[in-house]
């Protein structure tokens, strides 16, 4: 399950999208440059189609997440490009179960089963920590309610949940 918060600069600004279809099986949401993360999502696509049209079957999401992480690691040592300034969750299942990765601007990746990233998503990798035995048995449903409580820790008391500013 994967929520964001969507978030704008003042009421008479609209939000950004934090959540992109990449493929099928994979999916992925973002925290930090907007800009950034289109241009790695259209580059994830492109490679999905591509091992698609060749293999006639899904790619692999940890092969997709090493690709985008050798393509990010790459903008910290060449000058003239700089680094990708947007975080990644990678959510996704394959023939080898599910997959959840995060990809940094600095190129390194990792796997975890649950995790949040972006602003004071610190509060809400507490509450995964806290919850996370009861994860396994849980309906979708109940997953979802706790992403929403999770989501729910990072804004304190300054805000309430709703479904305009939820993506699930």
């Amino acid at each position: 399950v994967v929520a964001t918060l969507k978030r704008s600069t003042s009421e008479l600004s609209s939000y950004q999208k934090k959540v992109f279809k990449i493929d099928d099986n994979v999916g992925i949401a973002i925290a930090g440059l907007v800009a950034d993360a289109r241009v790695l999502a259209k580059y994830m696509r492109t490679e999905c189609i591509n091992h698609r049209y060749v293999y006639d079957e899904p790619m692999q999401v940890g092969r997709l997440v090493l690709k985008v992480a050798d393509k990010s690691q790459i903008g910290t040592q060449r000058i003239g490009q700089r680094p990708y300034g947007v975080g990644l969750l990678v959510a996704g299942a394959d023939s080898t179960g599910p997959h959840l990765f995060e990809t940094k601007p600095s190129g390194q990746y990792f796997e975890y089963y649950g995790m949040a990233i972006g602003a004071r998503s610190q509060a809400a990798r507490t509450y995964l920590e806290k919850h996370f035995d009861s994860f396994e048995n849980l309906s979708l449903d109940e997953l979802i309610a706790h992403a929403l409580l999770a989501l729910r820790e990072t804004i304190g008391s300054s805000g309430e949940l709703s479904s305009s500013n939820v993506t699930i």
